[in-house]
């Protein structure tokens, strides 16, 4: 990955049920976005097909299922979809070691990212679930897990991202979901921040959903955030 190229540091999420709309997306996208991300909705929708669609384009597939079950289960999973050749997987941080460590061990190539808190949840939310201490503390407590399991890639709100790359150092591969230029908005989304807040803070990986898939110009607004994001690599 090129860091200072600004489509490497974005992924776009093709949060949308059918492959052609996923296709078009990245026809119109891939001059400014260099990963496409095919999450739950997309994958039970037409399956590899949409991983195949994006590695099609010449992109990297960010693969976000989340993986969540038993440490067996967790293994044979990953190895599948590391036979896949995508470049990103997702699991669950709270899956426990074990289970982690099995992933970990089946991911070949591909880099696994531990979701931490998703960036739905605040303090109270999370505190019905049993997680208390708040955002900050939980994703903090998570991804030590992760991190003694030999996962090096999490998926942080950027407003824990700062205090993670301080705990865990320049090893660490730290993807932002919740993206949102100035002014637009935050739709479900309880913790988000701009491109440019993201990457100082110490993102690696920008994912962006909403903002370019429901514009009216997809590719200008993809080219508007990698500007924003070219603006802050510069400085």
């Amino acid at each position: 990955m090129d860091e200072n190229d600004p489509a490497s540091r974005i992924a776009l999420a093709l949060d949308v049920s059918d492959l052609e709309t996923a296709k078009q997306l990245i026809e119109k996208t891939h001059e400014h976005v260099g990963t496409f991300k095919v999450g739950l909705e997309l994958y039970t929708a037409v399956g590899p097909a949409a991983v195949e669609a994006v590695h099609a384009a010449g992109a990297q597939c960010f693969l976000d299922l989340k993986l969540h079950d038993i440490p067996a289960t967790m293994g044979r999973s990953v190895a599948r979809a590391a036979a896949m050749g995508v470049a990103y997987l997702t699991v669950h941080g709270v899956a426990g070691l074990e289970s982690l460590q099995q992933a970990n061990c089946n991911a070949g190539s591909t880099r696994l990212l531990a979701v931490t808190v998703l960036t739905s949840l605040d303090g109270a939310a999370l505190e019905a679930i049993g997680l208390a201490g708040g955002p900050r503390d939980a994703a903090g407590r998570i991804a030590k897990l992760a991190w003694d399991a030999g996962v090096r890639g999490f998926v942080t709100s950027a407003h824990e991202c700062a205090a993670l790359r301080d705990a865990l150092g320049e090893e660490a591969f730290l993807v932002t979901p919740g993206i949102r230029p100035a002014g637009s908005e935050v739709g479900d989304q309880k913790r988000v921040m701009t491109p440019a807040d993201a990457i100082e803070a110490g993102a690696d990986l920008l994912v962006v959903g909403r903002p370019i898939r429901d514009a009216s110009d997809p590719a200008k607004a993809a080219a508007d955030i990698a500007h924003q994001v070219q603006l802050a690599l510069s400085q």
